[in-house]
């Protein structure tokens, strides 16, 4: 598809337009997986303050299926509908083997044009975004927030009222699904079907999450292992195929970086193609241009593309290991939601969760701070007082589950203490949208009225009916794995597979992490404990471990950012990972939460903005302000109303990312 400016009216930020690939997949993934689903959204009174835009859509998603689109080792672009544009790479599984038999993977790709075309002097390049994870898809992301992230990156200028000289830059973004991740094939696939899949993530659900009684680590250690067992060792969808490669081998975070190195060189080649006709195209029209302004700017500089990259959470361990890989190559980089590598690859350094405890000390400040109007769980007494009265009720929770009869709606449920633990990991992620549901269901189940928390818990579930062509080809079969939703599982292969160092612990020794969690977070000790169990028996191995570096000089300095408070990826973290990169620049947003997602900061998203549009880095020790704060809403009375224009629209991006660019399913 040649490259084409966007000619329609700009859509809203945040607008939800999606492509009917796996259907039954992205669907169901949306329903248990996106805040803005089921009440997760903002609360009524923020709303008024700093309205969203709504999310509108066309009449329907467009009738696209990535299995309409041959892989190809270049970049040819189909249109997916809503001015997206879809293709699927081809990528060796191994870049060492030289006999050309090895397997392949076909990445997912999607990418949202610049507001130039690339032959314009104002084409600033292509944007690659990873949402987290591991394992999170990027196309999904792209879908989600791309034009949000389009918006925050982009000048603040119309480009039709900024003159082609001018130095403004306008991006393209461009999302991906790692290996083994959603619509990249091969695909992570643990299960036969939809219905294996769902059936025990329903058993998971019910049995309870560590924690949750005296027999649950044995029961988690069992279907742990059970799982592990098959998904990490054997390809069942492969049918043999697969030869002396075996996928799961071939997933790690290195080799992603190394696919990023393709997609950008693939993508100067294109710019190329498109420049040449954009060149021959003005010649026709203006005569020949001498200078051949056009071609200059679209050259494809071949084995030296830089990478323009925006990266959360887990995408900054996919950030950083580029960057030690390929420090060259770095042109920019925003890495939001630091991970400590140290951490991550070999498990050296403070545990992740340090910092959960003091965002759930927030939770009692600011309700008591607003009083029983804008907190419904509030309690005289002051903050202590209000927290304390939330454990209290979580353990009687925990000592006596609660059945709930059937309403006009939903059937019966019995409300666990797991279904509470669930809220309040959201909540500590992401406490803008989250303590105002905290509070709302806790103060139902201080009363004695469980029934919201089941209306909840109800709407949270989804079924998985197979399809019609996978009841045809049967377990395994590709028909099948096309209407599974396999981020949790690709997030523990890429984990396990990055991580040897939790795969191969007794249970005594997990106990040891376990309790150690515990001991350093109250609020997120138990769930963590659970990710690193997920990769207890995995038996793949990388085919390349990475050993490092762990940091470097980059071509250019990357931008670091990070709350003063996250939950998983601590300031401190960001700190160390800034020093292993010298030259590097931390921005600090003061603000809790899991990524500075969590709160919109016109101040950071300016800071970002000017990095990307000039290069320019803040000055060290800078620390911005949040916009809104949980449950208190705006500060310095600042509305929506009294922004300007620009400033409008910016807010408008980032409050439409803080709805749907969150993956609560992922642990980074």
């Amino acid at each position: 598809m040649e490259d084409r400016k966007w000619a329609g009216p700009r859509p809203f930020p945040g607008r939800r337009i999606l492509p009917r690939e796996r259907r039954g997949a992205i669907w169901a993934y949306l329903l248990v997986g996106t805040l803005c689903i089921f009440g997760w959204t903002l609360s009524a009174p923020w709303r008024d303050s700093v309205p969203v835009s709504p999310s509108t859509s066309t009449s329907t998603p467009s009738p696209f299926s990535w299995e309409d689109i041959s892989p190809s080792e270049s970049l040819e672009y189909h249109d997916c509908g809503d001015g997206f544009q879809c293709t699927r790479l081809e990528v060796p599984m191994d870049y060492n083997r030289t006999d050309s038999r090895g397997r392949k993977f076909a990445l997912a790709v999607v990418r949202i044009p610049a507001q130039v075309p690339v032959g314009d002097p104002r084409y600033g390049g292509a944007v690659l975004i990873n949402p987290g994870g591991p394992g999170g898809p990027g196309t999904l992301q792209a879908f989600l927030s791309g034009r949000n992230l389009q918006t925050i990156m982009d000048s603040e200028n119309d480009p039709s009222a900024v003159p082609v000289e001018a130095s403004d830059k306008y991006f393209d973004i461009v999302g991906f699904d790692p290996r083994g991740v959603g619509a990249t094939t091969p695909a992570v696939t643990c299960f036969p079907d939809p219905i294996s899949q769902r059936n025990w993530e329903l058993q998971v659900e019910a049995e309870g999450m560590l924690g949750s009684g005296p027999d649950a680590l044995q029961r988690n250690w069992q279907r742990t292992h059970a799982l592990n067992a098959g998904c990490s060792m054997y390809e069942m969808a492969a049918h043999g195929v697969q030869g002396d490669e075996t996928m799961m081998d071939y997933v790690s975070t290195s080799l992603v970086a190394r696919d990023m190195i393709t997609i950008i060189e693939r993508h100067g080649e294109w710019r190329e193609r498109q420049g040449k006709k954009a060149q021959a195209i003005y010649d026709q029209v203006n005569g020949p241009d001498e200078s051949r302004a056009i071609l200059r700017h679209t050259q494809w500089r071949v084995g030296k593309e830089p990478l323009l990259y925006w990266g959360r959470s887990y995408g900054t361990v996919l950030g950083t290991t580029f960057a030690a890989l390929f420090p060259d190559r770095v042109a920019r980089a925003v890495l939001d939601g630091v991970v400590n590598m140290d951490r991550y690859y070999e498990g050296r350094g403070p545990n992740v969760v340090t910092d959960a405890d003091a965002i759930f000390e927030r939770f009692g400040e600011y309700c008591n701070q607003v009083g029983p109007e804008g907190c419904p769980f509030y309690i005289d007494g002051g903050p202590e007082t209000i927290n304390n009265a939330y454990w209290a009720l979580e353990n009687q929770l925990l000592n006596a589950s609660l059945p709930v009869m059937a309403s006009a709606t939903r059937g019966p449920e019995v409300v666990t203490w797991t279904d509470l633990r669930n809220i309040l990991r959201v909540a500590v992620y992401q406490p803008l949208l989250a303590f105002h549901v905290l509070a709302d269901h806790i103060s139902e189940l201080a009363k004695g009225n469980p029934a919201t928390m089941a209306d909840f818990k109800h709407r949270n579930h989804f079924g998985a009916c197979p399809s019609s062509e996978c009841r045809i080809a049967g377990p395994w079969s590709s028909q099948c794995v096309a209407g599974q939703d396999n981020y949790l599982y690709a997030s523990a292969a890429i984990l396990c597979t990055d991580a040897e160092y939790m795969t191969t612990g007794t249970m005594e020794q997990f106990q040891e992490v376990w309790a150690g969690l515990r001991a350093d977070s109250r609020t997120l000790g138990d769930y963590w404990a659970e990710i690193e169990l997920s990769c207890v028996g995995w038996k793949a191995k990388p085919k390349y471990k990475f050993t490092g570096p762990w940091g470097g000089v980059t071509a250019h300095p990357m931008l670091f950012v990070s709350n003063t408070l996250d939950p998983v990826t601590s300031l401190h973290g960001a700190k160390h990972m800034s020093k292993q990169f010298p030259g590097s620049a931390l921005l600090q947003q003061d603000s809790e939460g899991h990524t500075t997602i969590a709160a919109p900061s016109l101040c950071v998203a300016k800071a970002i903005r000017d990095y990307f549009q000039s290069g320019s880095l803040p000055a060290a020790g800078t620390l911005c302000e949040a916009d809104l704060k949980p449950l208190i809403g705006p500060l310095n009375k600042v509305h929506r109303q009294d922004l300007g224009h620009a400033d409008g629209k910016l807010m408008d991006a980032l409050m439409a990312e803080l709805e749907h660019g969150f993956f609560p399913r992922l642990p980074l």
